[in-house]
């Protein structure tokens, strides 16, 4: 399953797997969830019964996709979840350094395993890791796990944000910052204060910063201007297309 993408720093979605279990504080109102149980969309989120499936029919997807794309991989899943076998963790990054003229950003909240399989995995300049960030208890520990990481992009997800984050000394390693409120019925409010300490540590740090969303009962419902402007900051690095 792959498609073009609503999320606002991405450009498509590709999920060679499906199904995922709540790891930490984030994951209460996941997005996901919602989506698979209202659209059956592929794998199940249901409680004591999350089942994870690799798509192997689906590994080829974005070798079809001509134009280049910035590819969000498992926006419905977690590459590093560990039923994931590593072997099609493998065979995932393998598509991934095949297609150069695409950039894929993959993202996880699994930093254990994330830094574990590292070492063994390729990281052409085309595959941009990042790590899921939404209070400091989890900044502490995912960052350092990312920060291991010999990817040419290493970016943060502070999304759902749920408290103020104190990144110092946590950047150095870091090309990208994405921050976002959380959406939905229950959505758990940002507090402004908390996007602007985070736009403030990437600008004395010199690191890109995407503010998503403010968030609400729909992800566009709050808008996405922080005092008056649009912060939509990327990465220099790109893939660029490969005749």
């Amino acid at each position: 399953m792959g498609s073009t993408s609503a999320i606002e720093w991405t450009e498509a979605t590709w999920n060679p797997v499906t199904g995922c279990t709540k790891v930490s504080p984030g994951c209460a109102h996941c997005y996901a969830e919602a989506l698979t149980l209202r659209f059956h969309m592929g794998g199940r989120y249901l409680p004591g019964e999350a089942v994870i499936q690799t798509r192997p029919e689906r590994l080829s997807l974005p070798t079809k996709w001509r134009e280049p794309r910035m590819i969000f991989v498992n926006s419905m899943a977690d590459l590093f979840h560990q039923e994931v076998p590593t072997e099609f963790i493998q065979q995932v990054f393998d598509v991934m350094a095949a297609n150069p003229r695409h950039t894929f950003q993959v993202l996880t909240k699994r930093h254990e395993r994330l830094a574990e399989l590292s070492e063994s995995l390729p990281f052409p300049s085309n595959v941009w890791v990042g790590v899921s960030v939404e209070n400091q208890v989890w900044a502490k520990r995912r960052i350092p796990a990312l920060r291991q990481v010999p990817a040419a992009v290493r970016f943060l997800s502070c999304e759902p944000l749920l408290g103020p984050l104190d990144l110092t000394g946590l950047l150095d390693g870091v090309h990208w910052v994405i921050a976002g409120g959380e959406s939905g019925a229950r959505a758990r409010k940002a507090n402004p204060d908390w996007v602007r300490d985070l736009r403030d540590a990437c600008s004395a740090g010199q690191v890109p910063f995407f503010f998503k969303q403010w968030g609400g009962r729909t992800s566009k419902a709050g808008g996405r201007e922080l005092d008056g402007l649009y912060w939509s900051e990327m990465p220099v690095e790109r893939a660029v297309s490969v005749s």
